[in-house]
């Protein structure tokens, strides 16, 4: 526990140093992407015909925050993807900056775990800058519509980030509920606790 609270005040300490990007705020629509998933394929939000939105996850594999939401990442799939809300992760890492981020390690990952969504790698990093992403793991709920993919949540999963509590706030599942009912999400924004993005270095 004290590990990981120690890397809690790193990762804020981060976060406080880092020059705030802009990104998405809620009601923003957000841009679609093609990224390559582990699969070797390029995915874009625009292959799901069929469904009401998408549940994005910033993750990652090295950071300890991102290992310990893994679980939570794929329930959130298997809850929702079915009910029309896939889980889309993309690890935002520059590999060179965290050789565990790599591409190959991210597919063994994804087979390890028996990923049931697409984990695709922002090598660019440009979509992780277009959505503001800071940490690792950070989510973006986002709401298919006429006018294109609203974001409706950005944030943290849960308050919970030891997975130690029985009164845990579901965010990402209040919200996500919340559309699939009509409902207004009452809490639209919580701070993403995690580790920082790792981005290339400027040539």
């Amino acid at each position: 526990m004290k590990k990981l609270i120690a890397l809690m005040l790193i990762a804020v300490a981060g976060l406080a140093f880092k020059p705030a990007d802009t990104g998405y705020k809620v009601g923003d629509i957000a841009t679609d992407f093609k990224l390559k998933n582990v699969d070797g394929k390029t995915v874009s939000l625009a292959n799901y015909k069929a469904v009401k939105g998408y549940i994005v996850v910033f993750t990652c594999n090295h950071c300890p925050f991102a290992k310990a939401y893994e679980s939570r990442i794929m329930a959130l799939d298997k809850q929702y993807a079915g009910k029309g809300y896939p889980v889309i992760a993309i690890s935002p890492n520059d590999p060179i900056a965290e050789p565990a981020d790599s591409y190959e390690n991210m597919q063994k990952l994804a087979a390890q775990k028996g990923y049931t969504f697409p984990y695709l790698i922002d090598e660019t990093q440009d979509i992780t800058r277009a959505y503001g992403a800071k940490a690792t793991p950070h989510v973006y709920v986002l709401q298919k519509t006429a006018a294109g993919n609203v974001v409706q949540y950005i944030g943290a999963i849960d308050n919970d980030t030891e997975n130690t509590k029985t009164d845990k706030v579901k965010y990402v599942e209040t919200a996500v509920n919340a559309l699939i009912a009509g409902k207004k999400i009452e809490t639209t924004a919580t701070k993403a606790i995690g580790c920082t993005i790792k981005w290339k270095k400027s040539a």
